[in-house]
């Protein structure tokens, strides 16, 4: 029973991973990234010029990043920083190029 439990306690420790700052800290962070999250998808859907917006997509995409790794999950965080910051506001720029040079 003694080797079961500590069995449990161990598969936990590597399970709950311990905040290096303390609890009420990293909720009030957590609760300004969120509100940060929402104020730049708000941002990014009242834009109306497409350059701007997708340079304001990218920040939100940074923003979404700094929450997953606050959040504790550093693999979405990467993915993010590669999707969602970098790859795809490259993708849309390129085709708002080839766009305007269709229109001249």
């Amino acid at each position: 029973m003694g080797s079961a439990r500590a069995a449990l306690a161990t598969h936990l420790a590597a399970v709950l991973t311990p905040y290096t700052i303390p609890v009420g800290i990293m909720e009030v962070l957590q609760v300004t990234l969120l509100v940060l999250v929402a104020a730049g998808a708000t941002a990014v859907v009242l834009i109306r010029e497409p350059v701007r917006q997708v340079i304001v997509l990218s920040a939100y995409g940074v923003l979404l990043a700094a929450l997953f790794m606050v959040f504790q999950a550093p693999d979405v965080t990467l993915s993010e920083l590669t999707v969602g910051a970098v790859a795809l506001p490259v993708l849309l720029l390129l085709a708002l190029a080839k766009v305007k040079r269709r229109e001249k």
